[in-house]
């Protein structure tokens, strides 16, 4: 990244006057060693093509994908969730500083950045929140658009994850938009769910987080410093307590609370010490591979539901009815699910 800076710096020198390259395509074999070898630059440019929507590039990708697939799985999957204000990103940076700091390993975070349901535009300011951990040759971090996607996920991060994976890196943080919808979706494709939470929140955002709770395998009470030490220990009691109220997980894992701070640093090791103990103990009793397994399941099921809707949508046949219908559908001359019927009907009939 330093010396993609530097290029970057050079060409804006007021001698040289900004040049515009296109960059050269790489072949499938390009892609496929650069990844092998822990690329970033080469890494960066794969997660972008699976994120095309071109389909010429949807092609290269699923065979970058496929031939990085051997590569793959031998990482921890950290999903990290939480109600606005709570310091994600924040939180993010700190463990990831701790990582490659004091445990010598490389990190990659896949933030999912929401998208406009208007323009479809996203903010993509995730490395300008973590510019030290964006910095680190250690660590790859990738700001996504969600582009609308169901429970903050963008429509590649599963794939983008695979090629984490692939280039060495061995500690996955997918950080999605935050509570205030489903989270499901990113629940099912990580090893273990962390929420951030934080004290004093309110009554707002304590109903917001209370249907993710469920899903939570660890609460953090981030800004656990200065004057507010007292308030975020109070937070964590009630959180712990919240937990116990769950149905046993099947992983047979006893969720769990701690207080936190991204500021000082105060308990990031913690932190990450019970992500560990809990990858062990789902390891030891069967838990981890089984669920791996499950999400792969669900994963086809996704892909095949995405297909076909795409198919759907570009069928000549019912994109010649689908406006009329919907506006008689508006105005009352027939219902949905007739509308619906006649749509399929004519996909079936036509294709």
């Amino acid at each position: 990244m330093k010396s993609a800076m530097r290029e970057i710096a050079g060409c804006e020198t007021p001698q040289a006057p900004r040049v515009t390259q296109k960059r050269k395509p790489l072949s499938r074999e390009e892609y496929v060693a650069g990844i092998l070898r822990g690329d970033r630059l080469v890494l960066a440019r794969a997660v972008t093509l699976i994120e095309s929507a071109r389909e010429a590039d949807r092609a290269l990708a699923e065979q970058i994908v496929e031939d990085c697939l051997p590569h793959s799985g031998n990482s921890i999957r950290v999903g990290i969730t939480g109600v606005p204000g709570a310091g994600k990103s924040s939180l993010i940076e700190a463990l990831g500083g701790y990582l490659i700091s004091g445990q010598k390993q490389r990190v990659a975070v896949l933030a999912i950045d929401p998208s406009s349901q208007i323009s479809g535009g996203s903010i993509l300011g995730d490395k300008t929140r973590m510019t030290t951990l964006a910095a680190s040759e250690m660590a790859f971090v990738r700001p996504s658009p969600s582009r609308g996607m169901a429970g903050g996920v963008a429509q590649r991060t599963r794939e983008a994850m695979l090629l984490c994976e692939a280039a060495g890196y061995r500690n996955i943080l997918v950080e999605t938009i935050g509570v205030g919808q489903s989270e499901t979706a990113v629940h099912e494709m990580v090893d273990i769910f962390l929420l951030i939470t934080l004290a004093g929140a309110g009554d707002e955002l304590q109903g917001i987080k209370r249907g993710v709770m469920e899903l939570a395998d660890l609460v953090a009470v981030n800004k656990a410093d200065g004057a507010n030490v007292a308030a975020a220990e109070r937070a964590r009691a009630e959180a712990e307590n919240a937990l116990h109220f769950f149905p046993a997980a099947e992983s047979r894992w006893t969720p769990r609370s701690l207080t936190c701070s991204a500021l000082t640093g105060a308990s990031i090791r913690e932190l990450w010490e019970c992500v560990l103990e809990y990858v062990a103990l789902t390891q030891a009793n069967g838990w981890f591979r089984k669920a791996r397994r499950e999400q792969q399941r669900r994963w086809i099921d996704e892909m095949i539901d995405q297909a076909l809707r795409q198919r759907f949508d570009a069928h000549p046949g019912v994109r010649s009815r689908v406006e009329a219908l919907e506006r008689d559908v508006a105005e009352g001359r027939t219902t949905s699910f007739r509308a619906a019927r006649m749509l399929l009907d004519v996909y079936i009939r036509e294709s």
